[in-house]
């Protein structure tokens, strides 16, 4: 099963809401633990353990781990595993792009089976040219994995790349969905490329997002703490809202470290984004 099947199998069954794994430094110490390995370790597999179990998809943010280095990948590849054993999809959020042989090497490295950093999907950066991703686009076609391109992302300095115009009516952010069109034409019941596309993005430049009919997943992080809501996922998505992944690491990590606060924040947020679609 490729991963646009199985990303709509788990998206039906467990919601639409994503969990970040994301071990800020501010999150070990407001759960009482120390910003070492041995406090990530704990923070994260508690994370894990939680909500693993419960939702559609997990992200964490590899550069939490990587900065306490090669322990750290290893806390990474633990929580990548056991989030997997727990049913859940795991898109690491690693915004690679590169070039040629590089790029084969960051796919091989997460979408590989063989590695054990090997995820269901990863986030890649398409601005060195889409066409840079072919080797990532290839690796996740070759293992049944998925890719999420950065599209129209809601950081402020978005816009000077995203928005500028490549064609008339056409932004930059809008020619990285068409690309995303052509890879999953024809795919049943969605495509494996996915955007990421912010869920606090503004009504203006919602205006110039004129379709998300790219028949792929969607990933819309800055729901809940950051400020998105159900009510922007509609606006910004309309027919499309149903293949939309929201994800948040806040909302539910400062609801820890007791699992069952954490379970219960990851069901308001299912209940508040079901029926999107």
């Amino acid at each position: 099963m490729n991963f646009g099947a199985r990303f709509r199998a788990a998206l039906d069954a467990r919601g639409p809401f994503c969990v970040g794994i994301d071990p800020h430094a501010a999150l070990l110490h407001d759960w009482g633990l120390t910003d070492d390995v041995a406090g990530l370790e704990r923070f994260a597999l508690s994370v894990v353990d939680a909500v693993a179990p419960l939702c559609s998809v997990v992200k964490p943010q590899s550069a939490f781990y990587e900065r306490f280095g090669s322990r750290g990948v290893a806390v990474l590849e633990q929580v990548i595993e056991a989030s997997r054993a727990a049913g859940a999809l795991v898109l690491l959020d690693v915004k690679r792009g590169d070039i040629g042989s590089t790029s084969q090497a960051y796919a091989d490295a997460y979408l590989d089976p063989a590695s054990p950093l090997a995820a269901d999907a990863i986030t890649v950066s398409p601005y060195l040219g889409f066409g840079s991703l072919s080797p990532f686009v290839d690796a996740a076609r070759r293992h049944d994995a998925g890719l999420f391109v950065l599209a129209l992302t809601s950081n402020k300095e978005g816009p000077e790349v995203q928005h500028a115009s490549v064609a008339p009516d056409q932004s930059v952010g809008e020619r990285m969905l068409e690309h995303l069109r052509a890879l999953n034409d024809d795919a049943t019941p969605l495509g494996s490329f996915g955007a990421v596309v912010g869920a606090t993005i503004d009504d203006r430049i919602d205006e110039r997002t004129v379709s998300f009919g790219f028949n792929g997943p969607i990933l819309a992080p800055g729901f809940g703490a950051q400020g998105g809501t159900a009510a922007d996922i509609r606006r910004i998505f309309g027919a499309a809202a149903g293949n939309v992944t929201a994800s948040s690491s806040r909302e539910v990590l400062r609801a820890g470290p007791g699992a069952v606060a954490m379970r219960d924040a990851v069901r308001r947020a299912n209940d508040a984004l079901v029926g999107l679609g």
